[in-house]
């Protein structure tokens, strides 16, 4: 009897979920999102392809439970900006981005549980903008600099650690598929490359849910 009595006391202090990820919650993640682009670009002026560096910003993510196991989420993010350059000159122009990414999603396991792992799928539209050429692209004679706007899919991988009812830790990898054309001047002469961004996104957050 005083070993069930224990037993009982024991696991009434540990803390419990009573219900996390279940139909109609509402979750909300901010942290640090880090873009790292794996494309490249058609050949530039002879000189190879476009290198594009790493960022990370404040990323946000919003998501509704339709079920216990299916999600809706957005995610969102403070401006990227990245260096452009190519491998003879060093960076020669800047470009900052918005990738704002719609996905359906499917979360593994039951609602009471501490691990939610989840993967999704979904679409991305990435707005480029505040696109120049720094002073060694206009000493190139590089000049009037535009990136195209994408469409492309996007997928996910993501893992949520729920502390309590409310709170949780996020981490999760996103790909996105990003083709975009870049169009400039050089000594007066338009060019138009491809180019192939294709990025993987790392969050790390945290988590409200409500």
């Amino acid at each position: 009897m005083k070993a069930a009595y224990w037993a009982l006391i024991a696991a009434a202090a540990m803390p419990t979920i009573a219900s996390a990820h279940q139909a109609g919650d509402f979750i909300f993640r901010a942290g640090t999102a880090t873009v790292r682009p794996t494309g490249g670009s058609d050949n530039v002026l002879g000189m190879g392809s476009f290198n594009i560096d790493n960022n990370t910003e404040l990323g946000l993510t919003f998501g509704y439970m339709v079920t216990d196991n299916i999600g809706v989420e957005l995610l969102g993010a403070s401006p990227f900006k990245h260096n452009v350059g190519l491998n003879p000159t060093g960076n020669i122009a800047s470009v900052k981005q918005l990738p704002p990414s719609l996905m359906a999603q499917y979360y593994f396991g039951d609602r009471q549980d501490k691990l939610r792992p989840y993967l999704g799928l979904g679409v991305n539209y990435t707005m480029f903008f505040d696109e120049k050429f720094n002073q060694t692209g206009r000493d190139a004679g590089l000049t009037d600099l535009s990136v195209k706007n994408s469409w492309g899919v996007a997928t996910q991988a993501g893992l949520d650690y729920n502390l309590d009812d409310n709170w949780l830790i996020n981490m999760s990898v996103w790909w996105m598929d990003i083709d975009t054309k870049v169009k400039f001047k050089a000594a007066g002469e338009q060019q138009s490359i491809d180019t192939r961004i294709d990025p993987f996104v790392f969050m790390f957050a945290v988590g409200y849910r409500f």
